[in-house]
């Protein structure tokens, strides 16, 4: 586990709400038709940072419990109740929910299992789904490479993350998701996915990131100069596009 990962995106809040990629709406349906989703489920989006999965899942209709642990993370999703007035924002970890027993018929997680203890958290989402509720892992998985600028990217936060291998060594796969949901079984889909930037938001989408140097450390200029020399270098009509895999995995825990 990577120490505090509660704290990690503080300060980042503007920067993540605003230049994070989305989910594809695409998503929602796939949860209706083959997870048999109803239409008046009660979801409870853990980990839901500000809220970008959580107001797909609103606009979609659904009754959403957002858990999230972050205090500033927290206040930015809590202000869609304003729009959707089945939101309901509360405090929480995956480990130590506060919810009630069998009181949820999906739990969400979207770009956040990395963080989590897993033994904990399967006994925590067990206990609070309904008898045949099931569990959705979401992750926009970024292109590392085929293209300059692709590849550039990849070694921008190889150069500058402080810690940027060790949480992605810690990604969670398929196969451990499978380990995860097993016995039960795991079901995948895969959506595409792309963010288009310019220069301004390519570089608060690196700064969304909890591994790269905020203003004030000794290697943020350093860092700007080679987030603007890469854009300069591989741009056209004024973006560059990020490529992502949206991979999506359901199953029941037993």
């Amino acid at each position: 586990m990577i120490p505090n990962p509660t704290e990690r995106f503080t300060g980042r809040v503007e920067s993540y709400r605003r230049y994070r990629p989305g989910y594809p709406p695409e998503l929602v349906e796939w949860l209706r038709t083959d997870c048999g989703l109803s239409n008046d489920a009660t979801v409870v989006d853990v980990a839901a940072g500000t809220g970008l999965l959580t107001e797909i899942l609103l606009a979609a209709g659904f009754a959403v419990t957002a858990l999230e642990p972050n205090d500033e993370m927290r206040a930015a999703c809590a202000s869609l109740g304003t729009k959707y007035p089945k939101l309901r924002c509360i405090a929480g970890t995956a480990e130590a929910t506060g919810l009630p027993d069998a009181s949820a018929d999906l739990i969400t997680v979207a770009q956040a299992m990395h963080w989590f203890d897993l033994e904990r958290t399967r006994a925590e989402f067990a206990r609070i789904l309904k008898p045949g509720g099931g569990c959705a892992v979401i992750y926009n998985n970024r292109r590392l490479g085929g293209d300059a600028f692709h590849n550039g990217y990849e070694r921008l936060l190889r150069e500058f993350g402080i810690d940027y291998m060790n949480v992605k060594e810690q990604h969670v796969g398929r196969r451990r998701l499978a380990q995860f949901f097993a016995p039960e079984e795991m079901h995948c889909h895969v959506f595409p996915n792309a963010q288009s930037l310019t220069l301004g938001a390519l570089e608060g989408r690196i700064l969304s990131s909890s591994y790269i140097p905020q203003p004030g450390h000794p290697r943020f200029a350093e860092m700007q100069a080679a987030i603007r020399q890469l854009f300069t270098e591989t741009q056209q009509n004024g973006t560059v596009t990020i490529q992502y895999d949206c991979v999506a995995c359901w199953g029941r825990l037993s």
